[in-house]
């Protein structure tokens, strides 16, 4: 069976009643390059465990099988479970969980299916969990690499560098965790339904270290990042006021953006991490 063939996806469809669910994000792939690309571009091979998430009818799935150590797919859909269990029936390095990636326990399943196996993500995520999604796999602390499809717009904040229209709290928090680099695009026509979006395949390697190391904490660290672009479209001085104004005067977050030697009118997607990092560390000294 073609997974990608759109004429056989939707007669074993058909046959096992399945309806696509707009809530869910449902877009499965009808272009067979497309999984051989994110199936190579995951890099796994028979010493890695790779965690799936939303397998559709399991197209990417048996690429992963043929490369890894095992896989292991979490699908919320119960009405996909009898397709999937069709479709990847002769995979004996396949396991299927059923359930809410934003609910299983990532590191108890990965250390109980991933034992000598060195654990990777790989999915074409779901576009209206996108963004709780990588945060739930990046806070499960368990991963070499996610290499996942997003909307090309996700795909973008992502890797977006400091001074650009796409750099936000969600490029500062994807960049403390991970290496990201974008790999490849993939046009609307390669799914059915037809999604309104070009998508993107990003991989993100993990670091061992976060590339900045507040004495603040990692906390107050995103607490700071996550106010200075809450008022986009205000000046950091502007936009720590409202956050932090019930601890610090205007004046003394003026002084303190001046001391780390930033323009008065400086814009919180005008700083990098390390910027980040020293602002966060003087408004935490200021505060205590």
């Amino acid at each position: 069976m073609n997974l990608c063939d759109i004429r056989e996806i939707k007669a074993l469809l058909a046959r096992h009643g399945f309806r696509f669910s707009k809530t869910m994000g449902q877009n499965f792939l009808t272009a067979d390059w497309v999984p051989r690309e994110i199936a190579a571009a995951c890099g796994a091979d028979h010493t890695d465990g790779v965690l799936e998430v939303g397998p559709g009818v399991g197209c990417l799935t048996r690429e992963l099988c043929a490369a890894a150590g095992k896989v292991v797919s979490v699908e919320l859909d119960a009405t996909l479970l009898p397709v999937l269990s069709e479709t990847l029936a002769d995979m004996e390095n396949f396991e299927l969980i059923p359930g809410d990636i934003l609910k299983v326990d990532i590191p108890a399943i990965i250390d109980s299916r991933f034992p000598n196996l060195t654990p990777l993500a790989c999915a074409n995520l779901p576009y209206n969990i996108t963004t709780p999604a990588l945060r739930v796999l990046l806070e499960a602390d368990r991963f070499q690499t996610l290499t996942v499809m997003v909307q090309k717009e996700v795909a973008q904040r992502i890797a977006a560098r400091p001074g650009t229209g796409d750099y936000g709290a969600f490029s500062v928090y994807m960049q403390y965790y991970t290496e990201p680099e974008i790999l490849f695009e993939v046009p609307p026509d390669c799914f059915i339904p037809r999604p309104k979006v070009t998508s993107a395949v990003v991989r993100c390697k993990t670091r061992a270290v976060p590339p900045v190391s507040p004495v603040c904490g990692k906390d107050f660290f995103f607490r700071t990042v996550y106010a200075a672009f809450a008022l986009r479209r205000k000046t950091l001085r502007n936009s720590l006021s409202s956050a932090f104004g019930a601890a610090l005067s205007r004046e003394q977050i003026a002084g303190l953006i001046a001391d780390c030697g930033f323009s008065p009118n400086v814009r919180g997607e005008e700083l990098d991490l390390a910027q980040f990092a020293l602002l966060s560390d003087r408004l935490f000294a200021a505060m205590q």
